[in-house]
């Protein structure tokens, strides 16, 4: 017998052993020890890190082949282009209308980190995830007026949700993952580790927990060290603040928030209603990228900054005066290209263009409150990052994310002081006058009701048809009180369920109704019911089932199948007291109780 068998066969340990043995013991070390957990977001920090520079290298790559770029500049930064150059980009709308046909196997809508985060404990499918990096990056290197930060997050993203899962984590330990490798590839691609780290606790996780801030850091500091290893140059904004911030200048900022905040709610209703108007014109899914390829050919001739992110863009705008007409041009085709882009089915995002267009809101500010009174009142590069900040913060959410970018951008606390206020403005004024970031807005389109990626999943599965109790013992509402006072003795139970010929819900009868002094005994039971109408299907979470309650006033509602017949009762004091220890669950989870 060889020694392979003799090892299979007497129960000797094999190297196949050691390994899930081994395995077993770091999945147990990972929710006990803070130390491990961290090394755990380290790795996936260098590998969202890789991640970023894959992605932003295949699209370069495109953009350079496609539009025979010079090696040192962007698209959006050249001067002018040719008509026959521009044909690349219905081309790209129809390359990725194939690549999205051959990848529909797949029919359930894809999951991005915020959506997961929110709905999924963390949950994410890494070919999804592979899928929408790859519409991202054809949508980008074919020269639409999207982003790459939507790729950049998604595979950081699914790498830490793989990995989690692999380790068997807990929910809340999952979330803090996915979270650290989302912001990870964020800090990876704008060299701001800061910036990386915030992006995750205000985007993707949606609170700031002190058990996950080392974690996420590390993360975050990780990546922008492996990116910048690999030769990647950095999205972050080289800027030199302008004059010094004087006291009056928050008011006049504040201002120039609010116009960010209306205009940001402007892109993301325009950005629905285009899609909302092509997909009601019955156009073949394949045929939208094509078209809105061609809608974007007159925009890019008028101006080349309208294409693609708008890096080479924002450079150029912030170290070249340009005048105030041009830069009202380049903003209303930029805005018209990332609604056309993004209505007309390509993939991104508008965290880059939104950058790009909040500097030049805040340059056109600048100019026009300086014609308007006859001398400069506010620096035009200090407005240019006020509004770079605001109108993200009125897109993408996260005050504190642009917050710090302008301060790795400018290392100056004095105009990231400005910059917060104003991103609180904003953010304040888009909170109450819409209620949406851009993702989670996209997110309501589709039926959904998160507001921002705060874990909210675990309400839906508890749902009515989980907490109920089955009936069993259904009273037909031809019944007599006085038989039914028979059959149901006062003290036996405290209500009753009651059902027609057709074993349909009628209401619930109070037992003690019955035994009142002046009911009729020879009346039909049928008519001290109550509650017929206030009923809760099985498949209601939570959250709705708490809604019904408050609404019918009701101690305990019917649980009804479609047909209207009765599957359980449920009563208020139980599902509450079930809301109640599924909450404090997630908040130990929340703030890493290991």
């Amino acid at each position: 017998m060889s020694k392979a068998s003799t090892f299979r066969s007497g129960g000797i340990a094999t190297p196949s052993r050691f390994l899930s043995t081994g395995w077993v013991w770091l999945c147990r070390r990972l929710r006990v020890s803070e130390a491990a957990f961290i090394l755990v977001a380290v790795a996936i920090g260098a590998a969202a890190g890789l991640g970023s520079v894959l992605i932003g290298s295949i699209a370069r790559t495109l953009q350079h082949l496609l539009f025979a770029l010079p090696p040192t500049l962007r698209l959006s930064s050249l001067p002018s282009l040719g008509w026959p150059t521009l044909a690349v980009l219905p081309v790209g709308g129809g390359v990725l209308a194939l690549f999205s046909l051959a990848t529909r196997a797949r029919q359930r809508q894809l999951v991005d980190a915020v959506e997961a985060n929110a709905l999924h404990g963390g949950r994410m499918s890494m070919v999804d995830s592979l899928v929408i990096a790859g519409q991202t990056m054809l949508s980008n290197g074919f020269g639409a007026s999207v982003g790459l930060e939507a790729a950049y997050a998604q595979i950081g993203g699914a790498v830490a949700s793989l990995l989690g899962r692999a380790l068997s984590l807990r929910r809340g330990d999952l979330r803090t993952l996915v979270g650290a490798g989302a912001g990870a590839a964020i800090a990876a691609a704008f060299g701001a580790p800061l910036t990386g780290t915030f992006y995750a606790f205000e985007i993707v996780i949606g609170a700031y927990t002190p058990a996950a801030i080392a974690p996420v850091t590390a993360a975050a500091l990780t990546a922008t060290f492996v990116s910048s290893l690999f030769g990647a140059q950095p999205y972050i904004v080289s800027e030199t603040a302008g004059r010094a911030i004087e006291t009056h200048h928050y008011l006049i900022y504040a201002g120039l928030a609010a116009i960010c905040a209306l205009i940001g709610i402007v892109l993301m209703r325009s950005v629905a209603l285009v899609e909302m108007v092509t997909r009601r014109l019955k156009l073949p899914g394949w045929s939208r990228p094509a078209i809105g390829g061609a809608l974007l050919i007159p925009l890019a001739a008028l101006s080349p900054q309208a294409l693609s992110a708008g890096h080479g863009a924002l450079h150029m705008d912030l170290m070249a005066g340009v005048s105030l007409g041009l830069i009202a041009t380049i903003i209303l085709t930029k805005s018209a290209a990332a609604i056309v882009s993004l209505g007309f089915g390509f993939r991104g995002g508008l965290f880059f263009a939104s950058l790009f267009l909040g500097t030049l809101v805040g340059h056109l500010f600048a100019g026009g409150v300086a014609l308007a009174i006859g001398h400069p009142v506010v620096d035009a590069t200090n407005a240019a990052m006020v509004g770079m900040a605001a109108l993200a913060v009125a897109v993408i959410g996260g005050p504190f994310t642009m917050a710090m970018l302008v301060l790795e951008a400018t290392h100056d606390f004095a105009l990231t002081g400005a910059v917060l206020a104003a991103a609180l403005v904003a953010s304040t004024i888009v909170r109450e006058l819409f209620g949406y970031s851009f993702s989670t807005w996209r997110l309501h389109l589709r039926g959904e009701t998160i507001k921002s990626a705060r874990d909210i999943g675990w309400t839906r599965g508890l749902t009515a048809g989980r907490m109920m109790r089955r009936e069993t013992h259904a009273t037909h509402t031809d019944m007599t009180v006085a038989e039914f006072r028979r059959r149901v003795p006062l003290g036996a139970t405290s209500r009753v369920v009651l059902v027609d010929r057709d074993d349909r819900y009628a209401g619930i009868v109070q037992t003690a109704s019955a035994y009142a002094e002046g009911i009729d005994a020879d009346a039909c039971v049928a008519t001290l019911a109550g509650d017929r109408d206030a009923a809760l299907a099985p498949d209601q979470d939570i959250v709705a089932v708490m809604q019904r309650f408050d609404a019918s006033g009701a101690d305990e509602l019917a649980v009804l199948d479609p047909q209207r017949h009765v599957l359980g009762l449920l009563s208020e004091t139980h599902v509450r007291r079930r809301y109640a220890e599924e909450l404090e669950k997630a908040q130990r989870e929340l703030f890493g109780e290991r």
